[in-house]
């Protein structure tokens, strides 16, 4: 049973431990605020970007580019975006397990997978046929480094060495929620459905000036770029709002313990204070007698 002294040192570390994730939980607050106002004020454009590429190239006659053609190549790369630290909660194990389930989906395809941050890459890397590891200068990524990555990515795809480009993240949903996420990167789809329905709802020809082969010639890279750059901010807000909650568990959790060592140390205290109260009163009454 433990003494007094021993709970004095478990309220005193447990309270060591509260402090630090309350500063860590403080930290990931002001860092998800700055990453929620980025992913919030990108996420507009890069779907109005992609809406008015998918109508465009529904309406131009008999257009083709080489980001939307399919490879004749049973390849394909896997970029998987997770964090390079821990203390995230369910963060990383939750994107590793969709990532595995993907890899159980798609054993008809050849995958590889590449890798920004090193925590599911630790966890599923002797599973999967695990190539480079992607990193950034600072925490936060410029434009210009996606730009470099998504490139490089997209070469293996426009030589024909892949068929199939694919990320996985964790999409942002709210402060306290996210969602683990595959899509599908490159080749860019327009299904027949669709270019069907885009057709009914404009059913008239709009005037291009340049052509719409060059507008999309144009605008077809850009998508795929600010899509890559989309799914790494969106998985950034994502780490910082699940290492906040997860924090904010633990400060509760780590409040309970102390409330909980604090009651039992009192007790054990006031036992000995009895104890010490009715060894005198018999001390004394066996004087009197």
């Amino acid at each position: 049973m433990a003494n007094i002294k021993d709970l004095k040192k478990k309220i005193k570390s447990t309270k060591g431990t509260f402090k630090i994730t309350r500063a860590m939980k403080l930290v990931s607050a002001a860092k998800l605020n700055k990453a929620q106002i980025r992913i919030l004020g990108l996420r507009p454009y890069s779907t109005e970007l992609e809406g008015t590429v998918r109508t465009v190239s529904a309406l131009a006659q008999d257009y083709t580019n080489e980001y939307f053609l399919p490879k004749n190549n049973n390849k394909a790369v896997v970029l998987v975006i997770s964090s390079d630290k821990g203390l995230c909660g369910g963060y990383n194990s939750t994107l590793a397990k969709t990532v595995r389930k993907f890899s159980t989906e798609h054993v008809d395809e050849e995958l590889k997978y590449l890798w920004i941050g090193k925590k599911v890459r630790d966890l599923i890397s002797k599973e999967v046929n695990s190539g480079k590891t992607f990193t950034f200068a600072k925490a936060d990524p410029t434009y210009e480094e996606v730009r470099k990555i998504a490139e490089e990515i997209g070469s293996l795809f426009m030589n024909g060495e892949v068929g199939k480009v694919y990320v996985a993240y964790n999409s942002f949903i709210s402060a306290i929620a996210f969602e683990s996420t595959i899509r599908q990167l490159l080749p860019m789809q327009v299904s027949e459905k669709v270019k069907e329905e885009i057709k009914t709802t404009y059913p008239y020809d709009f005037k291009y000036d340049p052509s719409a082969e060059e507008i999309l010639d144009t605008l077809v890279p850009e998508v795929y770029l600010t899509t890559v750059y989309t799914c790494i901010l969106d998985a950034i807000a994502a780490e910082h709002g699940s290492r906040m909650n997860a924090m904010e568990n633990a400060s509760k959790n780590s409040k309970e313990v102390i409330k909980k060592l604090s009651l039992k140390m009192n007790k054990l205290r006031q036992a000995r204070i009895t104890t010490e109260l009715i060894e005198v009163v018999s001390g004394a009454e066996s004087l009197n007698s």
